[in-house]
């Protein structure tokens, strides 16, 4: 097979520059110019695989949440089952407002989450109690969010990281624990309760073009039964 010999991409493009400097393009055109460039020279995009996510097992989730619970921080417990318990990313977590969590519906609303879309995540009616009496810890300390640190403001993304890594040593892992591998458990171990992805997408945060038409047949209160039928039996 005779090996193309090809101009170096850099080259290329002082080349292709002294043609389009005059056009004065901006972002916008240069993308629609190398989308029908492609489409001329019959150019097929390439994507990478996804790679599966590193999900911890069920073993080391208990043993993490126990190095988490010895340490008696009263805190970072009730952060890190917020994690487990609703599958919420860090940037959501971190702001949370006290005025977001419904004691009532056992839900907490998130405003603003990936793609600036508002959604309802539940969680169980056992967490009720611990995440008041929190809520109750921070109203009186004039919060206005619902993990704030001891500097009267809202965690930082690093923050948060820094308090799930401090208990891994601790429990013996090897991996890291991070916030997006405690939503990737939950929502596998809610996958593997059986539970379709139909009922786990209105308060997952996906947002694919299938999840779009399961938002138009279900209600939060539909998804929130199958979760309540099963969250009884999640490990910690």
């Amino acid at each position: 097979m005779t090996k193309i010999k090809r101009t170096s991409a850099k080259k290329k493009a002082k080349e292709l520059a002294k043609y389009l400097r005059k056009e004065k393009p901006d972002y916008d055109y240069m993308k629609a110019l190398f989308k029908h460039l492609r489409d001329e020279l019959d150019v097929k995009v390439t994507r990478a695989p996804k790679k599966l996510p590193d999900v911890p097992t069920e073993e080391e989730i208990e043993r993490y949440y126990k190095a988490v619970w010895k340490s008696q921080n009263f805190n970072n417990m009730v952060i890190i089952k917020t994690f487990l318990y609703t599958g919420i990313r860090v940037s959501e977590l971190v702001n949370l407002k006290l005025t977001d969590v419904d004691y009532d519906r056992y839900q907490i609303r998130i405003n603003l989450g990936k793609g600036e879309k508002d959604r309802i995540v539940p969680f169980p009616a056992s967490f009720r109690e611990v995440l008041a009496m929190h809520a109750n810890n921070m109203r009186k300390q004039n919060a206005e969010y619902l993990f704030e640190s001891s500097w009267k403001k809202k965690y930082t993304d690093r923050g948060i990281r820094k308090i799930l890594t401090k208990y891994v040593k601790d429990a013996g892992i090897e991996r890291n624990i991070s916030p997006h591998r405690l939503r990737h458990f939950f929502l596998t171990w809610l996958k593997k309760q059986g539970i379709d992805d139909s009922f786990i997408q209105p308060y997952s945060g996906h947002s694919t073009r299938q999840s779009l038409e399961v938002y138009s047949k279900l209600s939060i209160n539909e998804a929130q039964e199958k979760y309540d039928e099963v969250i009884n039996r999640f490990p910690i």
